[in-house]
């Protein structure tokens, strides 16, 4: 990151030198909140603090210990109840063996674990509300509960603010915006070389004449694959060509939702056109590869990467007007029409979505730059890798300083005032 060790060192305080802060999460795979995680890491180690991640095995582990972090393998993703109170118990073993100072928490069954190991302790508890967590029944919003009683409370994204003050007000004093951040050094077109957009177009067989709609996400209904593939089929029947819809992530397990993916193509006879490839290793090559970049989400997402990433590359991305989407990526009437830095779609309308895709496709060079050059200054001045993580260690400086008071025990506990 050019410059950003100058960066961090002025926002570095010296009460972070020599702490522990451990960060619990289900797994360390591919995910926002788990590249959240990685980021957070090293921030911690460059500051001279020990950086450890408690968490199930994960492609992303040798990254972070690259980046400085240690991982202790935990089995934090179980939700049986029974398992969960004795990793509280564990963790509480790790949290004096270790001298933890601070916990995070990503996730709420490790969060709700993290919280049952403090009973005794009294060790800074942090919460990162990632997501728009659904539910409206009074046993899941207790569950959900769990990611508003950190001592700080960080909402990546000012709608996932405005839900925790919906559902738990009494935690918005403990609340701090921080939006997730991304490197732009990695994603900037200027720093991707050509040899690697071949080498990806290539790899998933797509001609050097063709254009790519991509959608990268893990194959889950809620990313919206079902409506970008509705979308092809429109497209294809307007008599678009020249064109590949490249359906790019991880199964994750489910098998039987790729299933259904490999169905509708098959209906539609999209077979020559539309294709799955699995995980993608190298994302900034692959928006750069793009002709658009389509995120086509069906429920509202706390942050959402793939759209700021996209747009530091300067590929013009399609999204859902769903949640934080209003925030990273700018439309009419939010602003001028010749402000956009992108298009955003109502949630499941695969006819509006095909609009769009034609609307960019044909968009000229100029008019393209232009959107590019507007979408870059958006994303680098709002959500740098270095802001985020400047405003996580005063976080963490805040509560080892007392800046930040610690809860009384009795009000973190199950159906306190101000939660349930």
């Amino acid at each position: 990151m050019k410059g950003a060790a100058a960066f961090y060192d002025s926002f570095a305080p010296d009460t972070l030198q020599g702490r522990t802060i451990l960060q619990i999460i289900p797994k360390l795979d591919a995910g926002g909140a788990e590249r959240t995680v990685l980021d957070i890491a090293a921030a911690l180690a460059h500051a001279g603090a020990r950086a450890l991640v408690a968490c199930e095995r994960g492609r992303l582990v040798s990254e972070l210990q690259a980046l400085g972090g240690v991982w202790i393998p935990f089995p934090a993703a179980s939700k049986n109840p029974l398992q969960m109170s004795l990793n509280s118990r564990r963790l509480a073993k790790i949290l004096h063996a270790e001298s933890v100072d601070i916990i995070h928490a990503h996730s709420r069954a490790p969060a709700w674990v993290a919280l049952a190991s403090l009973r005794k302790m009294r060790i800074p508890f942090v919460t990162s509300y990632h997501a728009n967590y659904g539910g409206t029944s009074a046993l899941k919003l207790r569950y959900n509960s769990i990611m508003a009683r950190g001592d700080a409370v960080i909402a990546h994204s000012h709608y996932t603010a405005d839900i925790i003050a919906q559902n738990y007000p009494g935690a918005m004093p403990r609340v701090q915006v921080i939006e997730c951040g991304t490197d732009f050094s990695q994603f900037r077109a200027e720093n991707v070389s050509s040899a690697r957009v071949r080498q990806l177009r290539e790899s998933w067989g797509v001609a050097s004449h063709e254009r790519i709609i991509l959608l990268p996400g893990r194959l889950t209904s809620i990313k919206g694959q079902k409506v970008l593939i509705e979308a092809a089929h429109i497209l294809q029947e307007k008599g678009l060509e020249d064109a590949r819809f490249i359906l790019a992530g991880d199964e994750q397990g489910r098998t039987g939702y790729a299933g259904e993916l490999d169905a509708l193509i098959a209906k539609y006879r999209l077979d020559n056109i539309v294709k799955r490839v699995g995980n993608c290793a190298d994302m900034p090559a692959a928006y750069l590869a793009a002709a658009v970049i389509c995120v086509p989400s069906l429920v509202p997402e706390g942050f959402g990467r793939v759209a700021v990433e996209a747009q530091g590359v300067g590929t013009p991305v399609i999204a859902s007007d769903l949640g934080a989407v209003a925030e990273t990526v700018l439309v009419p009437p939010r602003v001028e029409a010749r402000e956009r830095t992108g298009w955003q779609v109502p949630a499941g309308d695969a006819p509006a979505l095909a609009h769009a895709v034609a609307e960019v496709i044909a968009m000229g060079a100029s008019a393209r730059e232009a959107l590019a050059e507007r979408a870059r200054a958006h994303v680098e001045g709002n959500f740098s890798i270095e802001r985020m993580n400047a405003a996580m260690l005063h976080v963490y400086n805040q509560l080892l300083s007392g800046e930040i008071a610690l809860q009384k025990p009795s009000l973190m506990r199950m159906g306190s005032a101000g939660y349930s």
